[in-house]
């Protein structure tokens, strides 16, 4: 559900982006700065009623499709592009961590809900199709407000997995290594690709590293958590792979006394 304080931030951002853009052409000198409504409504390929109205903070609910095309007649950044969605109080079409993957398959499911330990498995994409209780207590803010918990999306862009993984740095660059080795059989997947795209675009640090081409196997070893409620955790992380679905995996984190 949309608020007035939103619908009203939604409105001063249209109109303020708007008015920083540039006329095309060679324009006579204007009164007022940046594009009339009507330039941006063609640009953008909606009603200038609408632009006005979004401006204005009415209570209109513009569709997806219509903020999409208004994104692009703004020439939005990533960034603000989801600030606009955020506001707009919808789900970006363009955007891949808001489309559902595919279901875990079966034995994978049943596998995650019968182990106690932490217990996760992640698509292609490495959104996590499944979890049991304890993955979800110990990642910290992966579950939460988010229908598409992605991994990669956790790691490198969530203030809570820096906090929680003690070496991130190196932490974050081996499973980007490591997922990197699972995006070579998923290159026909657009989905896997969008993710790619948009945390090159979101994360400085997910750029650098996969512009370093480094891959590895999905490799169990040690690997220790700093929960926010307690002290230091440590595991051995073990991988499988599903018989069927050899894009999904399933981890879990076996409790170990010490590092």
């Amino acid at each position: 559900m949309q608020s007035e304080e939103q619908r009203k931030l939604l409105g001063a951002f249209v109109r303020t982006r708007r008015e920083s853009m540039a006329p095309e052409g060679t324009a006579r000198r204007r009164r007022t700065p940046g594009l009339r409504r009507e330039e941006l409504a063609a640009r953008a390929a909606i009603g200038a009623t609408w632009v006005a109205w979004i401006e204005q903070g009415r209570d209109v609910r513009p569709s997806a499709e219509t903020l999409s095309r208004l994104a692009a007649g703004l020439d939005l950044s990533v960034a603000e592009r989801d600030y606009l969605f955020s506001l707009a109080g919808r789900h970006d079409p363009a955007d891949p961590f808001a489309e559902a993957g595919a279901a875990a398959p079966a034995a994978i499911a049943a596998l995650v809900g019968r182990i106690d330990w932490p217990c996760y498995a992640l698509d292609p994409a490495w959104t996590l199709c499944a979890a049991n209780v304890a993955a979800k207590r110990l990642f910290t803010g992966l579950f939460e407000d988010d229908p598409q918990p992605n991994l990669l999306r956790y790691v490198f862009t969530h203030p809570a997995a820096r906090k929680l993984l003690p070496d991130w740095s190196r932490r974050a660059e081996r499973l980007l290594a490591e997922f990197r080795r699972d995006y070579s059989h998923a290159l026909a997947d657009p989905r896997v690709r969008g993710v790619v795209a948009r945390l090159q675009e979101q994360s400085p640090e997910f750029r650098r590293s996969w512009e370093e081409q480094a891959v590895l196997a999905r490799e169990g070893g040690r690997r220790s958590f700093q929960p926010p409620a307690g002290g230091l955790l440590h595991f051995e992380q073990h991988t499988l792979t599903d018989v069927s679905r050899r894009d999904f995996r399933v981890v879990f984190l076996e409790p170990v006394s010490d590092a």
